[in-house]
């Protein structure tokens, strides 16, 4: 099955409270589903092939019969009356949280949940998690929000919240717990790799909206643009950010940071792909329903062709970001620099049941342009950066000649201005290290080509 950019406007990425991977009413995660999840129906298979799917398919009867023991056993024998309604609901949500991280079992709350993380506004302390051991492991805080301002970091292991252990509840109530009204407080209790002792971490809860598009200047000649999460509008928007930085002059290089990406809707990341490149594969899909194959392409919709790029992902880059990590790297578009990524590869489909309630089945794995699986392996750089802080060595300044008395001027450059940038980029190499390094390839393949070219 094809699609062209224009055919996926319905396909969308999902993710909500789930046990392995998941989010706190917080954050994305997930990947995908068709449609509003339903999934298309299978060709009819030939006489032949439904008889032998019927020979094949056998009930496993000691297990059903073992099923209906323990329920039995339940309903008899529970040291308080249980409803059965509720014992069935538990041992259906049970049986899907067994598949793998990313499948779920979405109740009335948990369906609106969906809707409401694919417009880019909830409530919550603003967190990307996941279950490790009984704990709550932080892959990554979201951008501009109350976890970012009190200083929690990806790789933080939650253990307590509100002094009360984790491991003492579920996952559902944990993340309910960090729930609730905006401008109250929760005590988070994190463990810090590098660190002995825990810390516990004051957030102010907060209405959490995400700006999907931010953008700036590096420099004259240079732009950089991040995406926080992708989400219904990011593709529109980044193409309307690309317009508005080509109007305002030559552009000698662009810095898409995608780090701490958790992914988001799959529409948004084909689009990302699609401004930077005019034919080929953006991402295809495989899975054991015919249905569940499916091949993204790009269209000649592109915004910005021959302008060098460098793409930053790191280890809280998920998903969608994944997406165009990989599409850019295989179509050699852009110099994939910083760390590997999470490794979420794989495609979760909304069934809907009756009642309000539906499953998100994982149905299909991801696989970039010229093959590569993305699941449980990520995306590697080009040119691994790792983290890092920048000092400069305390070394004797050598006096240059606009130090000396009486100088003359150069007559072409504003020394007060060219000693302002040089302050700029100091500070941005003791920020943000794989940035700066990012820049500086640009620069660098600036230069090349100048020579290049002569």
């Amino acid at each position: 099955m094809k699609f062209s950019l224009k055919l996926i406007s319905v396909i969308f990425s999902v993710g909500l409270r789930v046990t392995g991977l998941s989010v706190t009413g917080l954050a994305v995660t997930g990947i995908s589903v068709t449609g509003l999840g339903v999934i298309g129906k299978v060709q009819a298979a030939s006489l032949q092939d439904a008889v032998h799917q019927e020979a094949t398919k056998k009930l496993p009867l000691e297990e059903l019969r073992r099923f209906s023991e323990v329920f039995d056993r339940i309903k008899n024998s529970y040291v308080e009356p249980v409803d059965d309604a509720k014992v069935l609901e538990d041992a259906i949500r049970g049986m899907i949280a067994g598949l793998d991280p990313h499948s779920s079992y979405l109740e009335p709350e948990a369906f609106e949940e969906l809707q409401e993380h694919t417009t880019g506004e909830f409530g919550g302390v603003g967190i990307e998690i996941s279950l490790e051991d009984g704990f709550i492991r932080v892959i990554t805080p979201i951008d501009d929000t109350p976890a970012v301002k009190a200083g929690i970091k990806a790789g933080d292991l939650i253990t307590r919240i509100d002094n009360e252990p984790v491991k003492s509840m579920g996952l559902d109530d944990a993340i309910n717990r960090m729930r609730g009204k905006p401008g109250t407080e929760i005590i988070l209790t994190i463990l810090r790799e590098g660190e002995e002792k825990p810390r516990n971490i004051k957030v102010i809860r907060d209405v959490i909206k995400v700006t999907s598009i931010k953008h700036r200047k590096l420099g004259d000649q240079y732009a950089y643009i991040r995406i926080t999460q992708f989400q219904g509008n990011t593709g529109s928007d980044l193409k309307q950010v690309l317009h508005k930085i080509k109007s305002q002059g030559e552009i000698k290089g662009l810095v898409l940071d995608m780090r701490n990406n958790p992914g988001g809707v799959l529409q948004a990341a084909v689009e990302v792909v699609d401004a930077f490149i005019n034919k080929g594969m953006i991402v295809y899909t495989k899975g054991r329903l015919s249905s569940a194959d499916t091949e993204f392409l790009a269209t000649d919709d592109i915004v910005l062709a021959d302008v060098p790029m460098a793409v930053l992902i790191n280890g809280g880059s998920a998903s969608a970001s994944e997406i165009v990590a990989g599409a850019l790297q295989d179509h050699k578009r852009a110099v994939i620099m910083g760390t590997a990524s999470f490794g979420k590869g794989s495609v979760q489909t909304i069934l809907p049941l009756t009642d309000l309630r539906a499953l998100k089945l994982t149905t299909a794995r991801y696989f970039t342009p010229s093959g590569r699986s993305i699941q449980a392996q990520g995306i590697q750089p080009d040119v691994v950066v790792e983290e890092a802080e920048l000092k400069k060595l305390q070394v004797r300044a050598f006096p240059k000649e606009k130090d000396l008395s009486g100088h003359l001027f150069n007559g072409q450059v504003d020394e007060s201005e060219d000693a302002q940038l040089e302050d700029a980029g100091k500070s941005l190499s003791e920020r943000d290290y794989q940035l700066y390094e990012a820049l500086n390839l640009l620069k660098a393949l600036a230069i090349v080509g100048k020579v290049t070219s002569s």
